[in-house]
């Protein structure tokens, strides 16, 4: 998966956005899906997804993320970067979520107060992995 090269843009799956192999920081802004407001912040180091001022997604180190949908119970999405990458998703405080990274089951995790939950995805060397979290 290359990355996403306008940095966010809307695909019929969800939204795309992203670039792991900048070496200086970019952002996009007020992009708009379906009403809700977007901002990407993305270069080697970090890639960060809000909608409507919300944290919805972080990787450190950068990512670029292809389809990402988020859904009534969760979310899912296809992610590659050159290293293993911690990922946090923004979602339900206080709920307990089913995790599966490239097919395999990672078993439930649980998010924190402030809904975030963290998961680690080893990408070096790997190209695509699909991860999908849902109660």
């Amino acid at each position: 998966m290359a990355a996403v090269t306008e940095l966010i843009r809307k695909d019929d799956a969800g939204i795309s956005f992203g670039n792991h192999t900048l070496d200086a920081k970019a952002k996009v802004e007020d992009f708009d899906v379906d009403g809700n407001l977007y901002k990407v912040k993305t270069f080697r180091e970090l890639t960060k997804l809000e909608r409507d001022g919300m944290f919805v997604y972080e990787s450190e180190p950068g990512t670029s993320v292809n389809d990402f949908k988020v859904m009534p119970n969760g979310v899912s999405f296809t992610v590659c970067g050159d290293k293993d990458a911690m990922i946090t998703v923004g979602l339900k405080e206080d709920s307990e979520y089913s995790v599966s990274v490239a097919g395999r089951d990672m078993g439930r995790m649980r998010t924190n107060l402030g809904g975030k939950l963290s998961l680690s995805v080893e990408l070096e060397g790997k190209g695509e992995i699909s991860v999908k979290v849902v109660e």
